[in-house]
């Protein structure tokens, strides 16, 4: 985490007749895929959530077109005013709490989560940590957390796919998946997208309760 003060905000979201979607997106840098917005809409979600590194703010803008989106702040939005550096979200289900998400731009080092972002999950009581920062779109479980990078949807780093995610919350639990901006089919680490039966880290079953 950066060394200025960090803020932080916590909020809750109801589950609708038992169930809940999110689109996650990260890394804009204020140049969304051409094809994101048309792709995000598809998949009708509840909410969207960005990962950080926003760039412009327009960017949030027209993402709030399709859906309430919250955000968090990236290394280049520092001077970004009204956008918190966490955010907490508790996922209700009637008046209980189902599931509680932490979302953080920098919560990785490598392919393992970074204790300062262990920590903070831990304290805020959350059992998935959505993430940012890497460009690299990954489903993981460390430290006993769910953690997801959704990937980015902003200009393509290196050999990267241009992907985002949807969560899908339902009473069951938690269904995690990436899209491509190119093909608009579901994305799968080492399969052609749309190809062959998802891998067992790429689909996850995130227990209710908190972690």
């Amino acid at each position: 985490m950066s060394k200025r003060s960090t803020t932080s905000e916590r909020e809750a979201i109801s589950l609708h007749d038992g169930r809940l979607r999110f689109v996650a997106v990260a890394d804009t840098h204020s140049a969304p895929h051409p094809r994101s917005h048309e792709l995000i809409a598809r998949e009708k979600p509840d909410h969207i959530l960005h990962c950080g590194d926003i760039g412009d703010l327009r960017v949030l803008d027209a993402l709030r077109e399709i859906a309430p989106t919250h955000a968090v702040r990236g290394n280049i939005d520092a001077q970004v005013k009204g956008v918190p550096d966490v955010r907490t979200i508790d996922i209700f289900s009637g008046d209980a709490t189902a599931l509680t998400l932490l979302l953080l731009h920098i919560a990785v080092y490598g392919p393992k989560l970074r204790a300062d972002a262990a920590r903070l999950a831990r304290d805020a009581g959350a059992s998935i940590v959505v993430c940012g920062h890497s460009h690299v779109p990954f489903l993981t479980r460390d430290r006993d957390l769910v953690v997801f990078n959704p990937g980015s949807i902003g200009p393509r780093r290196f050999h990267l796919p241009i992907v985002f995610g949807v969560i899908d919350i339902d009473r069951a639990g938690v269904d995690i998946r990436h899209i491509s901006c190119e093909t608009g089919k579901v994305w799968r680490p080492g399969l052609p997208p749309g190809g062959g039966p998802a891998p067992p880290f790429t689909r996850k079953r995130a227990s209710r309760g908190r972690a």
